[in-house]
């Protein structure tokens, strides 16, 4: 009893990366019907991207569920974002900034992965550094839903049928989806040639194999 006491709640582990104050949905997560405008959204959102960083922007990407043609998805935009060095904030966060960007997740430990968002739009910016096993594995997903059909029906009816369920967090929703994510991932990078295990990816934590950038 006492070592499960001492176990950290989510709530303590999405406390030590978020920076502001933790969201809470306490209910159903919205998932919405493909949306066409999803592309023209990010492509928004790359220009200003490009436009506040210039030739700091080693690579940018559409990712996640709105990025997959005909696959129902949270109505929100998720870039990968790629920057010489994603742990020298200073070389890019002011001028992320100043185009309307926040940071809302630090996390050092893990491939120096930090998210930025806007207050007046449904967008993730994660952000990584070259050479990350994470971009990869989230182009790699994103690439085989794409050409895949039946992997996208099977990933899509996980979906809604977890969001169905109440949650207090969102990244709750999010960890239940790790073996069919986890499952996508292996038979998209296997086809690809690369590995893409745990081992593969320089380890994480045991309870923590797919949270931080929900598909």
């Amino acid at each position: 009893m006492t070592g499960d006491m001492n176990q950290p709640t989510m709530a303590d582990r999405l406390a030590q990366m978020t920076v502001g104050e933790l969201h809470r949905v306490n209910g159903a997560i919205e998932v919405v019907d493909y949306d066409p405008a999803w592309p023209a959204m990010f492509g928004w959102h790359r220009e200003r991207i490009v436009d506040a960083l210039g030739d700091r922007v080693v690579m940018i990407e559409h990712v996640g569920s709105t990025s997959v043609p005909g696959l129902a998805a949270k109505p929100r935009i998720d870039i990968l974002l790629v920057v010489p060095d994603s742990g020298n904030e200073e070389e890019y966060i002011p001028a992320l900034e100043s185009a309307g960007y926040v940071l809302r997740i630090r996390e050092p430990e893990w491939y120096e992965h930090r998210v930025m968002v806007r207050n007046d739009q449904q967008v993730n910016v994660h952000i990584f550094s070259p050479g990350c096993v994470e971009i990869d594995r989230m182009i790699g997903f994103r690439d085989w839903l794409r050409t895949h059909p039946d992997d996208l029906q099977r990933y899509q009816d996980a979906k809604r049928s977890l969001a169905a369920r109440n949650w207090e967090f969102v990244q709750e929703y999010a960890d239940a989806k790790t073996e069919v994510v986890e499952a996508i991932i292996a038979r998209a990078l296997e086809n690809a040639g690369r590995a893409s295990g745990p081992d593969s990816a320089g380890g994480r934590a045991d309870d923590e194999p797919n949270r931080r950038t929900d598909r």
